[in-house]
């Protein structure tokens, strides 16, 4: 094989931050090769520039020996460079087809609508990525919105393709989906730059593995001569915890209780149908599920952004279902969405500012009106050094930083003030193994200190390590709760697929 993509010495500084420093990287034709590195190290910065959103400072790259200097990003398509980002660059009020052949429309403008459409059930019937091409993206899970990203891509036919994060969002089953594309696509002699956080998928799918640290490039590794715990050290420069260790489970009283809950859409359409299910203190109740399954219009109603249709939300044995969702806030429940950017954060405040965004109004921060913006600095550099949020500047804007560093600040806020009920939604998407470990000992200190945690996720390994006791739910019901000592992958499985029956018959 010969180099199709050549990255050399590549320098990239925004204002106090030196996000690439000095990085190399070397992509063989028809290779899959992983990028690994904490949150922070500098590998979306590197991408970007690939890309062409970025201008290095200093470096060079070389695309099939052509030195690149890219314009911007409609140049680097043109040269076969395809990208799908971590953080979706979809556009809501639009359909899926017309996201997916936007700037690249048949026919022309106007487009052929037909042809389009054509063209797309084509291509995801292809890759196994079928999708209605008339819904707004709007209208899509977060799940589905990754995959017209996903469609995006293939739909420009490039030769080298970057996938940032692709599979945060997909079920186990569409990860090995996509796994099989990206084998079939690499016999075809297509390059893949594949960022992933999570170690067992780099080490199925790729060939080589490039891990940066602190924004420089640390080492590259044939992946068949390395293990994971060798790349999660490389990673963060330390031993690294893989396997949860949990103190002895000891359940207290009843702090959230809903019974016979149903929730419908905004086509009024049940999502959730006479869910009941208990949240103990000192405990950790897992959520388990294939995205699109209710799990949103759930969460959504217990923290009062939804109105139920019908049934009893009880918190500390009071009904709160009527409240709204800043006096649920007051009673001490916190919440971690499920999307960091659109329900987590407001991008264009400070990290300061976000971390204090349930409290702003508190005594502590507020006196008359006015922000006390001493004790809020206090504040975000006590959160930022506990939290490691990178860079340590609090008073850049949230939408400068990482997004696992944007998680971080979350976490901070959410976790730091030390909830009777936790809602966590998602809590390690797009985290690295180091910052996972760091959120799991957390989440573990706030249960073995008497809180009671709601985790939602789609990680059937996090839900499975953490869990003391876990749901299963399929289309809007829950199917089974299921103890965490003896839960087994294929009962669940089978439970997420809405086999109650055969999943019963399952050994554990």
């Amino acid at each position: 094989m010969s180099a199709l993509l050549e990255v050399k010495n590549i320098t990239k500084i925004f204002p106090k931050v030196r996000a690439n420093d000095g990085v190399n990287l070397t992509v063989e034709e028809g290779e899959i090769h992983a990028i690994l590195g904490e949150n922070g190290a500098g590998k979306s910065t590197l991408m970007n520039i690939i890309y062409g959103l970025y201008k290095p400072d200093s470096g060079e790259l070389k695309l099939s020996g052509e030195t690149l200097n890219l314009s911007g990003p409609h140049e680097a398509i043109e040269k076969g460079i395809g990208m799908v980002h971590q953080h979706f660059m979809l556009i809501p009020v639009l359909t899926v087809a017309e996201n997916i052949v936007l700037g690249a429309e048949p026919g022309g403008i106007p487009y052929n609508k037909k042809k389009a459409n054509e063209l797309i059930r084509e291509i995801s019937k292809n890759y196994h990525l079928e999708i209605d091409p008339d819904a707004k993206v709007k209208d899509l899970s977060v799940g589905l919105q990754q995959r017209v990203e996903i469609l995006k891509a293939f739909y420009r036919h490039a030769k080298l393709l970057i996938l940032d994060e692709p599979t945060a969002m997909l079920t186990p089953q569409e990860t090995e989906e996509l796994f099989e594309i990206m084998r079939r696509l690499k016999e075809q002699g297509i390059s893949i730059i594949f960022i992933s956080h999570k170690l067992d998928e780099v080490k199925e799918i790729s060939d080589k593995v490039t891990v940066m640290r602190r924004g420089k490039t640390v080492g590259t590794l044939n992946t068949k001569d390395t293990n994971e715990q060798e790349l999660a050290n490389l990673m963060v420069g330390r031993e690294v915890v893989l396997r949860v260790e949990k103190s002895e489970y000891k359940p207290g009283d009843v702090v959230l209780s809903v019974k016979d809950l149903t929730v419908v859409d905004e086509q009024n359409i049940e999502k959730v149908k006479n869910v009941s299910f208990e949240i103990r203190s000192g405990e950790i109740f897992g959520l388990a599920g294939i995205d699109g399954n209710g799990q949103t219009e759930l969460i959504e109603a217990l923290m009062g952004l939804r109105q139920i249709k019908s049934g009893v939300i009880k918190y500390q044995n009071s009904n709160i279902e009527r409240l709204p969702t800043r006096e649920r806030y007051k009673l001490g429940i916190s919440y971690i969405p499920q999307d960091r950017q659109q329900e987590g954060l407001i991008m264009k405040f400070s990290v300061a500012d976000n971390l204090i965004l349930k409290e702003y109004k508190d005594s502590r921060y507020s006196k008359n009106g006015v922000i006390q913006y001493k004790k809020v600095f206090e504040n975000a550099s006590k959160k930022v050094e506990e939290y490691d949020i990178r860079p340590t500047d609090y008073t850049l804007l949230a939408g400068n930083l990482s997004g696992g560093n944007q998680q971080k600040i979350i976490l901070a806020r959410e976790v730091g003030s030390n909830p009777k009920l936790l809602i966590a939604v998602q809590p390690t998407r797009g985290m690295d193994v180091g910052a996972i470990e760091y959120i799991h000992k957390k989440l573990l200190e706030l249960r073995d200190g008497g809180s009671a945690i709601l985790l939602v996720s789609l990680e059937l390994e996090e839900i499975m390590s953490l869990s003391d006791r876990i749901g299963v739910i399929h289309n809007g019901v829950i199917m089974d709760v299921l103890d965490g000592k003896s839960a087994t992958r294929e009962k669940i499985g089978l439970l997420m697929a809405g086999s109650q029956i055969d999943a019963k018959e399952v050994e554990v």
